[in-house]
């Protein structure tokens, strides 16, 4: 059995425990908050079986992809970068509608979400960018741009209906540019540059009324109410803990969270997985600290940091930059996402449309998020058949000289 699993799980074994983990959790919780679902079901099991595989196929996926060498996974990002501005595109026109919000597509039946593909694309075809790197004097402005052109196109298909997924994959290409050693002067402009502009366009919602503005800003109205209502909430003493229609998920979570205790209630005795709307999505959170306690949620917690740690350490082993870089910004992305999701669930962020990695409920999400995991494993099973040690001054290796693709030439 040991050897079977060695000649098919290879990589990191700690990584592939957080992995594990992350889905045992994920099936436990979603037996319990996923009730609303299965009394609205002819088949009451519909919900759990769903979810049960598609975290089946995503562990078969992860499986598959980390066994492709990273040099092809660099090369397949491009077609899915193509792809998935075609299909974001397509959104704006075609997207079907659930939760007020448009950002699923309904091919063959199937519900999918372009925006997952893009953030996958964006942060291989990034690292691919920042690796290319190799005279700051002579490299650095071409690839700066490049990857400032990208993120020009991805992120505004983006922003008009997911705005905290466009964030995230903003402040998580920054940060691996950062890593990657763009220079600060850049970045510096970047980030004030980026700061102008959200100022001024919260100055702009606030200063025009809604019916004057082009029905595709109707977004920003939406996440401008969240924030006045998250910061009103905080100083708002007497009506702290009046339930109304727009605050009704974040106190039931507050409830689920108190509820919870130090070991929680035991999983299948949750009381307001019937109360919270998106217990089995946004605030499974809560229900994990509800039937878990404070010791799980804090194991939860825990998956998530010995993921980036790892993370962290794979970077330092690799012998070349555009693993390293790849490695940090997959593992940022699925950090990030979770502490987001869980800072909602906890009330101590504005309320946004970031499920929980691996453990919410869902499709795509589930699936692209397998994805990361698997790249991230064949990266440390690449690491370990090569058995070279950490070298700066190391020649590029032939993969390092695949022809990159030119956005500036292209545009």
């Amino acid at each position: 059995m040991d050897s079977l699993l060695k000649k098919y799980l290879r990589g990191d074994a700690t990584l592939w425990i957080v992995f594990i983990m992350l889905c045992v959790v994920s099936i436990i919780e979603m037996y319990s908050a996923s009730s609303t679902l299965a009394y609205k079901a002819a088949n009451h099991t519909a919900p759990m079986l769903r979810h049960v595989g598609f975290l089946a196929g995503g562990a078969l996926i992860a499986i598959g992809v980390h066994l492709i060498p990273y040099r092809y996974i660099r090369l397949i990002a491009y077609l899915g970068l193509i792809l998935s501005v075609i299909m974001l595109i397509m959104v704006l026109f075609k997207g079907q509608s659930e939760n007020d919000a448009t950002r699923w597509l309904v091919i063959g039946g199937v519900q999918f979400q372009p925006s997952e593909l893009a953030k996958l694309s964006v942060i291989i075809v990034a690292a691919d960018f920042i690796s290319r790197i190799k005279e700051p004097s002579k490299d650095e402005k071409r690839y700066f741009w490049s990857t400032l052109i990208l993120l020009g196109i991805i992120c505004p298909l983006i922003l008009l209906e997911n705005f905290s997924t466009a964030v995230l994959l903003f402040g998580v290409v920054f940060i691996m540019m950062f890593i990657g050693r763009v220079s600060l002067k850049r970045l510096g402009a970047l980030a004030g540059s980026l700061v102008l502009v959200l100022i001024l366009s919260y100055g702009a919602v606030k200063a025009i009324p809604q019916d004057k503005m082009p029905a595709a800003f109707d977004r920003a109205y939406t996440w401008i109410a969240r924030i006045d209502r998250f910061i009103s909430d905080k100083d708002d003493d007497k009506n702290k803990y009046v339930i109304t229609d727009e605050n009704r998920q974040v106190q039931h979570g507050r409830i689920a969270i108190a509820r919870g205790g130090v070991f929680g209630v035991m999983p299948g005795n949750s009381v307001e997985r019937d109360y919270l709307p998106q217990a089995y999505s946004d605030f499974i959170y809560a229900i994990i600290v509800e039937e878990l306690g404070l010791v799980g949620g804090i194991f939860v917690i825990l998956l998530y940091l010995i993921l980036l740690f790892r993370a962290g350490r794979i970077a330092t082993e690799s012998p070349t930059v555009f693993p390293a870089v790849l490695v940090i910004g997959l593992s940022l992305m699925i950090v990030t996402q979770a502490f987001v999701s869980m800072s909602v669930a906890t009330s101590l962020g504005p309320v946004t449309g970031q499920p929980l990695p691996l453990i919410s409920r869902g499709g795509t999400s589930i699936l692209i998020t397998c994805i990361y995991f698997g790249i991230i494993f064949g990266i440390t099973r690449q690491i370990k058949e090569d058995g070279q040690p950490v070298d700066e001054n190391m020649d590029e290796k032939p993969e390092d000289n695949i022809p990159v693709v030119n956005l500036e030439e292209l545009g």
